[in-house]
């Protein structure tokens, strides 16, 4: 009996086929149980036939078993032809061992030499019978065998049938032994390969999602640089709005005052604060594009750089301003600080472009985790609800100071009424320096 269910190479003498390459163990049964049939039958039949004289059997019993030998030959060969391309446990297989069977017992019977044939019944239960039919198979076979041992069938003696008793008990306990054993390593096999196929499987969902998981990192890149060209646009839209654009505001008011006045000094004087504003808006749009500080917290803090903003505005403008800090002043992260240095001079702008006010204030509070800045004016004031959204060619305004907030977590909100002044209050996370 055997059943073949893994794969290995041999290492003994003549490991390699006619074409070089390693010969399996599959290949190997295969070749046994094309030629071995035949071999075995006429082992058999040679020394059966060698010492027939010695054995008692009659006549004919001779031409009986000299007739079963072809019909034996010729099964062999019908087996041979279909044999190639039908599945385990065919009809046709079962039917083949039945009379290959058949045929073994009664050889064995008249000739107790054929039991070398009979043995063949062993080999290829498992693969040519069903499940429930391969122990009856194996106890058929075990009966063959066991009459050969005792000396014959039938036992003509009680001596020969305790002997046979016990060889067939013997070669029973065998062949269910190695039936059981031949039915696990084909469970393990069974499972062995689902297992194998389970791991195909899921190295090939595997590789479809590592695919996936590419050309989704793809297209995140993809998105990921189409961000960061969007954010970089807007911050130097933003830069250049807070920076060139203001700068350019208040040069043109500078220079309709020397239009407008007849005084030469105090036509010069607003020259010289025309050409100053040019020569710091210039600064300001180099520092822009090379994503630097403002100029004016490269030396001052963000309470001294304010101050100094809200002084010169006030100059500038003509408007009352004052700035106060209120709280403990604590060093702030560049980041933080240039974003409310923007906002500040960005609502000063607006309040100097629309507001029409006499008094401007403000104030700086540090508030432990967060820190806020309050702009407030006495002007026209307007209604918050009613400010159109930002067109591609208008200001930044308070979208632009929402999202300089937005950037480093914060918020901006604006509270206004017309002819009540208007209040800008930036609330962002304190983080400071280092």
């Amino acid at each position: 009996m055997r059943e073949v269910t893994g794969r290995a190479w041999t290492s003994g003498p003549g490991p390699y086929g006619a074409s070089g390459r390693p010969v399996s163990i599959e290949e190997r049964w295969e070749q046994f149980y094309r030629w071995g049939p035949y071999v075995l039958l006429g082992l058999s039949t040679l020394i059966g036939g060698a010492v027939a004289a010695d054995l008692p059997m009659s006549r004919t019993e001779m031409y009986v078993a000299a007739a079963l030998v072809p019909m034996a030959v010729v099964l062999q060969l019908w087996w041979g032809r279909i044999r190639q391309g039908l599945p385990e446990h065919s009809l046709p297989g079962q039917v083949y061992y039945g009379l290959r069977t058949a045929l073994a017992f009664t050889l064995t019977w008249l000739n107790p030499l054929f039991a070398v044939y009979a043995v063949l019944g062993y080999f290829d239960a498992a693969p040519l019978l069903p499940r429930r039919l391969v122990r009856p198979g194996l106890l058929i076979t075990a009966v063959t065998m066991a009459g050969s041992n005792a000396g014959g069938l039938p036992p003509v003696s009680p001596v020969h049938w305790i002997l046979f008793a016990g060889l067939f008990g013997l070669h029973a306990c065998l062949t269910l032994v190695f039936a059981h054993l031949g039915t696990r390593e084909a469970e393990a096999a069974k499972e062995k390969a689902e297992t194998i196929a389970e791991l195909e499987l899921a190295n090939a969902r595997l590789e479809q999602a590592l695919a996936e998981n590419a050309g989704l990192h793809a297209q995140l890149l993809v998105q990921a640089r189409e961000a960061g060209v969007a954010d970089e646009r807007r911050r130097l839209a933003a830069e250049i709005h807070d920076t060139i654009a203001q700068g350019l505001a208040g040069i043109i008011a500078q220079l309709q005052v020397v239009h407008a006045t007849t005084d030469p000094a105090l036509a010069r004087d607003h020259l010289e604060r025309a050409a100053a504003l040019a020569r710091h808006s210039l600064g300001e749009a180099r520092r822009s594009v090379q994503n630097l500080s403002p100029a004016e917290l490269e030396d001052d803090t963000l309470p001294e750089a304010l101050g100094k903003t809200v002084a010169a505005w006030a100059e500038r403008s003509g408007v009352r301003a004052r700035f106060t800090v209120t709280g403990t002043e604590e060093p702030l992260h560049d980041e933080v600080a240039a974003t409310l240095l923007r906002i500040a001079q960005e609502a000063l702008a607006n309040t100097a472009r629309h507001a029409k006010a006499t008094r401007a204030g403000v104030t700086l509070s540090y508030m432990g985790d967060e820190i806020s800045l309050d702009v407030r004016d006495d002007g026209r004031g307007f209604d918050p609800l009613s400010v159109p959204p930002r067109s591609g060619t208008g200001g930044f305004g308070l979208d632009g100071m929402r999202a300089r907030a937005e950037r480093i977590a914060g918020t901006v909100t604006v509270e206004s009424e017309e002819g009540q002044g208007t209040a800008v209050s930036a609330r962002v996370p304190l983080v400071r320096h280092g």
